[in-house]
């Protein structure tokens, strides 16, 4: 979960003529990001090869 630091951080670091649909989405992306790190300092990663094996039974 994105803290209230983080949001006020983001917002502080966005341009002043920025849509709400733009800062929803960079909220979003920096979730996302934040998501992804804390998944690899757990140790919740794929190899190379886990990851073209699960995209092969998704794709099909």
């Amino acid at each position: 979960m994105i803290t209230k630091a983080q949001i006020v951080n983001t917002l502080d670091s966005l341009p002043e003529n920025v849509t709400i649909e733009q800062v929803i989405e960079h909220l979003i992306f920096v979730d996302k990001v934040r998501k992804g790190l804390d998944d690899s300092e757990k140790g919740r990663i794929n190899t190379v090869e886990e990851a073209k094996t699960k995209l092969n039974k998704w794709l099909k």
